[in-house]
């Protein structure tokens, strides 16, 4: 499994190169499900969608963007999609839920794009995100007995680690992206939040660096200081079921994007 903000839809005017990089940067990880964020352009050109899949040999579910840009899913066959099918609800970028056929049981994905500039915004689509997770699919157990990854862009902060000085390198005028309403306490509320809806960070586990997900080497983000906005998250069933879960640097992800993407190994199949 895979996430990876593209930044801009892999489109540049002064790099029309880039979207190939990005190509090259997945299909060297060759990820049965991509998650993939920043796909600006896409949803008005088919063509270009499916082009791109077709690049990396998968195939595309595509989620709007309300006021932002789309998200997508994509899957490699022989992988079956029993639902296919857009959280609905107004997030500024998107959601996508596809729910997978293994030999261990329905596997929910979501991919998203919380809120850049809100905190507030951002613990609103996460509650969005917890209640799409739990109506996708047929399985009405609860949502920490389910198989269930969500990934993404989700621009924020985790509750486990101190940010202060990351905090104090931004920019004044971005710092308040990260910031309670009081301009001091760091705002981590929505990964808190999608933790006690039973979320496991695959980063927590022991033997497992936390790495900053942007700014890349050469890709720009004055947005950012070096931080993990991007995540990987999964119900305790299928935690239990990761191994390897790696940031992808060096080579040509260090001028793709301005975000590096995340990959994680799972004990399963499709069935």
């Amino acid at each position: 499994m895979m996430t990876y903000n593209i930044k801009n839809g892999g489109l540049d005017g002064t790099d029309p190169s880039r979207l190939d990089r990005i190509l090259e940067v997945v299909a060297e990880q060759r990820p049965d499900v991509l998650a993939l964020q920043e796909l600006r352009g896409l949803r008005r050109n088919h063509r270009r969608l499916d082009s791109v899949a077709r690049r990396l040999g998968m195939r595309p579910y595509l989620a709007g963007g309300w006021f932002g840009q789309p998200v997508a899913v994509l899957v490699r066959p022989p992988g079956r999609v029993d639902l296919a099918r857009p959280v609905p609800r107004p997030f500024h970028h998107g959601a996508q839920r596809v729910v997978l056929e293994t030999d261990r049981g329905p596997l929910t994905v979501l991919s998203t794009h919380l809120d850049p500039y809100s905190g507030r915004r951002r613990l609103r689509e996460a509650g969005w995100l917890v209640a799409g997770a739990r109506r996708a699919g047929p399985d009405r157990r609860p949502l920490p007995e389910r198989l269930v990854l969500l990934m993404g862009d989700l621009n924020s902060l985790d509750p486990w680690s101190r940010h202060d000085e990351r905090i104090a390198r931004l920019r004044p005028e971005y710092r308040g992206r990260h910031l309670l309403p009081d301009g001091t306490t760091v705002d981590t509320r929505t990964i808190a939040a999608l933790d006690r809806a039973g979320f496991l960070d695959l980063f927590r586990r022991p033997g497992l660096a936390v790495r900053d997900t942007v700014p890349t080497s050469q890709g720009g983000g004055a947005e950012f200081s070096g931080m993990r906005l991007d995540y990987l998250l999964a119900t305790p069933p299928l935690a239990r079921l990761a191994g390897p879960c790696r940031v992808v640097t060096g080579g040509t992800a260090e001028s793709a994007s301005d975000h590096y993407p995340l990959v994680a190994d799972f004990d399963l199949s499709f069935r």
